[in-house]
C-alpha cells in the first residue's frame, strides 16, 4: 500500500510504525473472508482492509478520530483471524492498537461511553472489586429491562453475563507456592488472572494439581496482577503499560532466584498480551530487555504440557469433546494442535468445530461494549458446536467459556480441567452427571491444599 506521510510525521515513532505496517498491505482482500464482523455485517468498513484504509486516512491527514471512523474500529474484536489469513504478513494487531490509542486521545466519545469504559477498567482487572460486582449482579439483573429501555445495552449485557450462581471460591489464589509432594522436576510462574479467578478459580486449581503431580513447583508471584489486556484493547495504553511493568517487576524477582522454566498462562487472552510485552514496553528503558525476556519465557499451559511428560491418564473416558479454539490462542499465539493432542492422549474423543476460525464474540469485554454483534457471533458458534452433538466443550480462555455456556446445554470447561480429571483430579464443575461415562475412577488423592508450601 502506498503511503504519503510527511517527514515530520514520520519523526513520531508510532506513525513510523504504522507506516511500516500499512506498506505491507497489498489490498488482496483475503482478510474479509475470515473477519467475523465482515461475515456478520457484510460492510467493507467492518473488515480489516476497510479499517486499514480508515486508519491510513486518519493518520496521514493528522485528523482527530471521528465517530464515522471510531465506530468501525470499536467493532473490531482483535481476534486476529485476518493475520492468520494475510499472505503479506500485515501486523494488524499493532496497527489497530495504534488506532485505538489515537481514538482515545483525539476522539469525542459520549459521556455514557466514557463512563462505561472507565467502569470496566476500574472493576474487571481487580479481583476484589470484580468479586463484589458479581455479588451485586442479581440486583442489576432485575433492572436489565430498564437498562435496555434507557438505551443502556452495555449495562444490560454486563448483568446478563454475570453467572446466575454465587461467585465461586477457589482453593488457591496466591501469592504463594504450590509444591509437589515428590521429586521436583521443574519450576514455573503462573499468572493467577483477574476475572478468571473470580468466575472460575477451579482452572487455577486444576493447573496447580496437574503440574504438582508432575513434580513442578507453581509460583504465583507477590505483586503480580492483571496482564493489561483489557486496558490495551480499549485504547488505554498507559494503564496497560503500568500493569505490564508491575508484572515484569514481580516476575523478575522470581527469575533472579534461578530455575524458572517458564511463565505459564492458562487464559489465552492474557497469554497473547504477555507474549507481546517486548513490544508493549520497547520504549521503556528500564523494562525493555526484561519484558522481551519474559515474553520469550511465556507459554500457554497447553503449549508447555505438550512438551512435558505428564504420564498416562488414570481415567479413560468415552466422552466426545468439541474443542473450541479461542482466537487469542489460534490466531494470537498460533497454538493450535497442542490442546487437541493433549486431550486425545488423555483418552477423549476430540471433534473440530465447523468455522473454527471465527470468533465466539467474547473478546475480552467486547460482549459488553458490542452486545448485538457479540450475540450474533455467539449464536453462530453455538449452532456449529451443536451440530457435532458433543458431551462437553473444551476451551482455553475464560471469556469463551463464559460466553458459550450461556448458549449451550452441555458443559463448557477449560482444557486443563479435563486433563486434571483424566490424570486423577476431581471432576470439573458441571460434569458430575457424566462421571458414569469414565472408567477406572479412583477418588483424588490430593487436594490443592496438599500442594501448597511455603
Amino acid at each position: 500500500m502506498q503511503t504519503n506521510f510527511s517527514k515530520s510525521q514520520l519523526d513520531d515513532p508510532e506513525v513510523r510504525e504504522a507506516e511500516r505496517i500499512l506498506r505491507r498491505c497489498v489490498h488482496c482482500g483475503f482478510c474479509t473472508a475470515t473477519c467475523p464482523t465482515y461475515v456478520v455485517l457484510g460492510d467493507e468498513r467492518d473488515s480489516p482492509r476497510g479499517r486499514i484504509y480508515a486508519i491510513k486516512d486518519m493518520l496521514e491527514k493528522g485528523l482527530d478520530a471521528k465517530p464515522e471512523v471510531s465506530v468501525h474500529i470499536d467493532r473490531c474484536l482483535s481476534c486476529f483471524s485476518c493475520m492468520t489469513t494475510c499472505p503479506s504478513g500485515v501486523d494488524y494487531m499493532h496497527l489497530v492498537e495504534i488506532a485505538r490509542k489515537h481514538i482515545e486521545k483525539t476522539g469525542s466519545r459520549s459521556l455514557k461511553d466514557r463512563l462505561i469504559r472507565r467502569a470496566l477498567a476500574e472493576i474487571v482487572p481487580h479481583p476484589r472489586r470484580f468479586r463484589w460486582a458479581m455479588k451485586a449482579a442479581p440486583l442489576g439483573r432485575r433492572m436489565a429491562g430498564a437498562f435496555k429501555a434507557l438505551n443502556l445495552p452495555e449495562l444490560a449485557a454486563m448483568v446478563d453475563l454475570a453467572p446466575v450462581e454465587a461467585p465461586r471460591s477457589g482453593r488457591f489464589r496466591g501469592p504463594g507456592r504450590a509444591s509437589p509432594t515428590g521429586v521436583r522436576t521443574g519450576r514455573v510462574i503462573m499468572l493467577a488472572g483477574c476475572a478468571q479467578q473470580v468466575l472460575r478459580p477451579e482452572i487455577n486449581d486444576a493447573t496447580i494439581r496437574l503440574f504438582a503431580r508432575g513434580g513442578i513447583d507453581v509460583i504465583v508471584s507477590a505483586g503480580a496482577a492483571c496482564c493489561g489486556a483489557l486496558n490495551q484493547h480499549i485504547g488505554r495504553e498507559e494503564e496497560a503499560i503500568k500493569a505490564a511493568k508491575v508484572n515484569v517487576d514481580a516476575w523478575s524477582k522470581e527469575i533472579a532466584k534461578g530455575g524458572v522454566d517458564a511463565i505459564i498462562i492458562n487464559t489465552s487472552g492474557c497469554g497473547t498480551t504477555v507474549k507481546d510485552y517486548g513490544h508493549l514496553l520497547k520504549h521503556e528503558t528500564e523494562y525493555a530487555k526484561r519484558a522481551k525476556d519474559i515474553a520469550a519465557m511465556t507459554k500457554d499451559v497447553s503449549e508447555f504440557l505438550d512438551q512435558y511428560d505428564i504420564g498416562a491418564p488414570k481415567r479413560w473416558s468415552s466422552l466426545k469433546v468439541a474443542y473450541h479454539s479461542a482466537c487469542s490462542l489460534q490466531h494470537g499465539q498460533r497454538v493450535t494442535s497442542q490442546p487437541k493432542s493433549l486431550l486425545k492422549k488423555a483418552g477423549f474423543t476430540v471433534m473440530d468445530v465447523p468455522e473454527a476460525h471465527l470468533c465466539c464474540g467474547s473478546a475480552g469485554v467486547y460482549n459488553i461494549l458490542q452486545p448485538e454483534i457479540s450475540g450474533a457471533l455467539r449464536d453462530r458458534k453455538a449452532a456449529n458446536i451443536k451440530s457435532l452433538r458433543p458431551d462437553i466443550v473444551a476451551a482455553g480462555n475464560i471469556g469463551c467459556i463464559n460466553q458459550l455456556q450461556r448458549a449451550l446445554d452441555v458443559p463448557v470447561v477449560h482444557t486443563v480441567e479435563l486433563l486434571d480429571w483424566a490424570h486423577g483430579g476431581p471432576i470439573p464443575p458441571g460434569l458430575e452427571n457424566l462421571a458414569q461415562y469414565s472408567t477406572n475412577v479412583p477418588q483424588p488423592k490430593h487436594s490443592v491444599e496438599d500442594y501448597i508450601g511455603a
